[in-house]
């Protein structure tokens, strides 16, 4: 098995590989769930190590094509966290009789992994949600599904794609994977606790987006609505991020999975065939298409990824790969891990975790400059000339060598 369970990333490919079942998944003390082997099952036949995402990594790429885009119905996109592409893809798919893994919330707003295979079951996916899903045995049903000649779109984080390619062990035309730029994973039980701080009853929440686009996309909500059973003088919290409690934690980097300050999935090594996000610092690259209701960035990485993206019906256009990386550093650079990370962790389950987190989240007046600065400095002429030259020197091939796609 993995020699430092830090790198590992909760995948669970192990957990799905192994024919003896002698792998289980365990929550650690941050909420987090890692492998866990029984040793009188085991017969230390190794698969589970030759199959390992963080052990046997995949190549640093540079996508084909780059484009912003829309999707141009209004309402998928403003019930969308970005410019709705996912949707457009997974349609397609599930208008060629296809299925559509993608992430959502289960009766009890935990977040798990799960496969719909009409357009109506797209909408639980749609809205990013920060918190580590459960992929439950999704490899597994969608290796039933391509073995069957269907059509599969798997969606997920780039390690979870990683995950699902070393599961499978092989290439699949019918395959067509969709990760995104990510900047992390929270803990499920962080979230979890966090929530019933919230309200005493869960089940009387109705709704929840992590990205409500009610004053607009850049200054987004978070946005939890409760049902009139609930006892709350109000049947609603919209906060902006940077007032809200939960992503002012997120957004510091307090609970994220060990594995994500290291990521080994980085520079579109997942091998999937198209990465999505956010176009971040679209108003300087394109400012006339820029309407504050949600731009993706789309990543080409395959020449399936660009066939099945070819034929959708969208509003886009192309741009540079250094004017993506400006607004979204996270494409190839891990967050750092912060010191005051192992301090929540100290106290996160013996202390009221909303005051916690709002202690531990501000900053010092030092620090506000200093992140003000460094953002200054990241949206300058001369970062970008920086990313420019560095993109040319990427795509200038040595000799008998091939940059992979």
């Amino acid at each position: 098995m993995i020699s430092d369970f830090k790198n590992c990333f909760g995948c669970r490919a192990c957990e799905q590989k192994c024919n003896k079942n002698a792998i289980t998944m365990q929550s650690n003390s941050e909420g987090f769930l890692y492998p866990s082997i029984d040793e009188s099952l085991c017969n230390k036949c190794g698969l589970c190590e030759k199959i390992c995402p963080a052990i046997e990594q995949g190549s640093e790429r540079m996508p084909l094509k780059v484009y912003a885009a829309k999707n141009p119905n209004e309402e998928i996109r403003q019930q969308s966290s970005s410019g709705g592409i996912f949707t457009l893809l997974a349609e397609h798919i599930i208008n060629k009789g296809g299925v559509v893994y993608g992430a959502k919330f289960n009766e009890n707003w935990e977040v798990v992994h799960d496969y719909a295979e009409t357009t109506e079951g797209l909408a639980a996916f749609r809205g990013s949600k920060y918190v580590q899903s459960n992929i439950g045995d999704t490899y597994k049903t969608a290796k039933d599904f391509l073995q069957t000649g269907r059509d599969v779109l798997f969606s997920g984080t780039p390690c979870q794609i990683a995950g699902l390619k070393a599961f499978l062990q092989k290439d699949y035309d019918n395959l067509i994977t969709v990760d995104f730029v990510c900047h992390g994973v929270p803990s499920p039980l962080v979230w979890k606790k966090y929530l019933n701080e919230l309200i005493d009853n869960v089940h009387h929440i109705s709704s929840i987006k992590f990205r409500d686009k009610s004053i607009g996309w850049k200054i987004f909500c978070f946005a939890v609505h409760f049902s009139p059973s609930a006892d709350k003088n109000n049947l609603q919290i919209i906060e902006p991020l940077n007032i809200n409690t939960y992503m002012k934690g997120f957004l510091r980097d307090l609970y994220l999975r060990p594995s994500c300050h290291n990521c080994p999935a980085k520079k579109l090594k997942s091998g999937s065939d198209i990465t999505i996000a956010d176009y971040w610092g679209i108003q300087k690259v394109l400012p006339e298409f820029d309407d504050d209701k949600g731009v993706s960035l789309v990543m080409i990485n395959t020449e399936r990824g660009k066939k099945i993206y070819d034929l959708l019906n969208k509003d886009d256009k192309e741009t540079a790969y250094y004017d993506a990386c400006a607004g979204n550093s996270t494409i190839e650079k891990s967050v750092l891990m912060p010191k005051k990370r192992a301090v929540f962790f100290e106290r996160w389950q013996k202390e009221s975790i909303i005051p916690l987190i709002n202690k531990l989240a501000t900053d010092s007046f030092v620090r506000r400059v200093l992140r003000k600065t460094k953002k200054m400095l990241r949206h300058s002429i001369f970062f970008k000339l920086f990313l420019l030259m560095r993109n040319i020197l990427c795509t200038v091939k040595p000799k008998g060598t091939k940059l992979k796609p």
